[in-house]
């Protein structure tokens, strides 16, 4: 098999639909899905399938939605690679949760409860502390920081993704946004897209989430990871459960170090990026972070025929 990496995809990845084929298909899914409806005691199904799109982007709703069809599309995987042991397990901000149940740091059913919770207590402090993120695009990371260390605007802003080399999501307040946003274009940024999100995630705006959270987390047993994962906080390695928990507790607010943790897996000789969930957001930033012409192959997989490709790729 070749040597790959298995990425799971978080908010802004949601679309109608996603996980409807895998439920039809396979007996297994539908009661993964099944499972995901107890433990958050939302509708689930019918708001993948159905929407309205509204109700799907909910924080709330969003979290267990989107993890629910992660975790069914590393299942079906599984269940097409039984011997399959990635070299790498990694996942963008609330993805992180479904890469941790598939190194079985977690079980499936404590994954469902920890997105819950975290959703139910960063749509709570979204709702106490407006607030928006925006991408701004053709800067590095490097710039932004040395604009932030000199900003003396209104409001709040902080780096909250580093996804691309020159694509950088900022987090905050409004005003902050507003000013800061401005700071880059006469800088040189290329552009600033704002994100269809309504919370300041990975940002001071939801501290206010991590007390509570860090209690419900240990309540949950954490085990030491079968999968190498690298961590969003820390871009690196951890083994200890009790190190993990602590780093989980800190993801809500702090910097989510993608392309440093992108960087090191190409270095490291993965030759397959496999991204289980919905869309292709994770597959179209690593467009950006690799070199022109890599052999490296790409591939987002979240039906029973994109799977059976990507298992097939895997196994070539």
């Amino acid at each position: 098999m070749k040597k790959t990496a298995i990425l799971f995809p978080g908010q802004g990845s949601q679309d109608i639909g996603m996980g409807q084929a895998l439920i039809e298909a396979d007996q297994e899914a539908a009661e993964l899905m099944a499972m995901a409806e107890e433990v958050s005691g939302f509708s689930l199904k019918k708001l993948c399938c159905e929407g309205p799109i509204k109700d799907l982007t909910r924080v709330l709703h969003l979290q267990p939605a989107l993890t629910a069809i992660n975790l069914m599309c590393w299942q079906q995987l599984n269940k097409a690679l039984p011997d399959l042991v990635p070299a790498y397990a990694g996942g963008h901000s609330l993805g992180e949760y479904s890469a941790l149940q598939a190194a079985g740091v977690l079980s499936a059913k404590d994954t469902m409860t920890l997105v819950t919770k975290r959703g139910e207590f960063m749509e709570r402090e979204g709702a106490a502390n407006p607030g928006g993120m925006l991408a701004v695009l053709g800067l590095t990371v490097e710039e932004i920081d040395s604009l932030l260390t000199t900003y003396s605007g209104p409001g709040v802003v902080v780096v909250a993704n580093h996804n691309a080399e020159q694509q950088i999501i900022i987090s905050g307040d409004q005003e902050g946004l507003d000013g800061f946003s401005q700071v880059c274009k006469e800088n040189g940024a290329q552009k600033v897209v704002p994100l269809k999100v309504s919370v300041a995630n990975h940002s001071p705006l939801v501290a206010g989430a991590v007390e509570d959270f860090s209690a419900c987390m240990a309540a949950i047993q954490f085990h030491s990871p079968q999968i190498p994962v690298l961590f969003n906080v820390t871009a690196s390695l951890e083994n200890q459960p009790t190190t993990i928990r602590e780093i989980m507790s800190r993801q809500i607010i702090s910097r989510v170090r993608w392309y440093e943790s992108m960087q090191r897996m190409i270095d490291d000789g993965v030759e397959v990026f496999v991204e289980l969930g919905p869309k292709k957001v994770l597959t179209g930033m690593l467009r950006k972070i690799l070199p022109r012409k890599s052999p490296v192959t790409c591939i987002q997989a979240d039906t029973p025929e994109l799977l059976e490709k990507a298992a097939e790729i895997i196994a070539a």
